[in-house]
């Protein structure tokens, strides 16, 4: 084999290498962030796992909510009920926007605002607002009221949606009682 096509062969392998790379660079350009799929595997049961002790730790899940509020800091919940002020409004006789306003939301009846037209499946849930109820509303909205046209995904870390609610409570002429811990 004579030096030249030696050097046919690497020049050809440095070119396919160069746009292979210049695609990547382009590709990374115009979809930054590539989705991938999270992969849930289904895992059976095993009677031979061991029962959870009394006196393991607490998952932020398992503590009631009663228990974060005494934690928690209203000037956080401020600070993250700021991603709420997109739709809604939190101070008295504001109008509502694309959500209703949420002054004296705490232990106020669920859908009762007069100047918002809330979805059906909110209407027909009822009840009051609780510390508990909003606990769970917040954590995933479509999950607590089915068929809610709220299109927030929800407040995955537990002490956050205590701090905002612990701000929310605030928010009112008289605000309602913290439960006891």
């Amino acid at each position: 084999m004579s030096l030249f096509e030696i050097n046919k062969i690497a020049g050809a392998l440095l070119a396919a290498m160069l746009t292979a790379g210049i695609a990547t660079t382009i590709s990374n350009l115009v979809y930054p962030d590539p989705h991938v799929p999270e992969v849930l595997l289904a895992v059976p049961a095993s009677d031979d796992a061991p029962a959870p002790s009394a006196d393991a730790p607490a998952t932020p899940e398992s503590v009631p909510i009663a228990d974060r509020l005494a934690a928690a800091d209203p000037a956080k919940g401020e600070r993250e009920a700021k991603k709420c002020a997109a739709c809604h409004t939190f101070a008295s006789g504001e109008p509502a926007r694309v959500g209703p306003n949420l002054y004296g939301l705490v232990d106020r009846p669920i859908a009762a605002s007069d100047d918002f037209r809330y979805s059906p499946a909110m209407t027909a849930q009822g009840g009051t607002w609780t510390y508990d109820d909003l606990d769970a509303f917040l954590a995933g909205p479509k999950a607590y009221v089915p068929g809610t046209s709220m299109a927030f995904a929800g407040v995955r870390d537990p002490a956050a949606r205590a701090a905002i609610i612990a701000w929310l409570r605030l928010q009112a002429d008289a605000p309602a009682p913290l439960p006891t811990p």
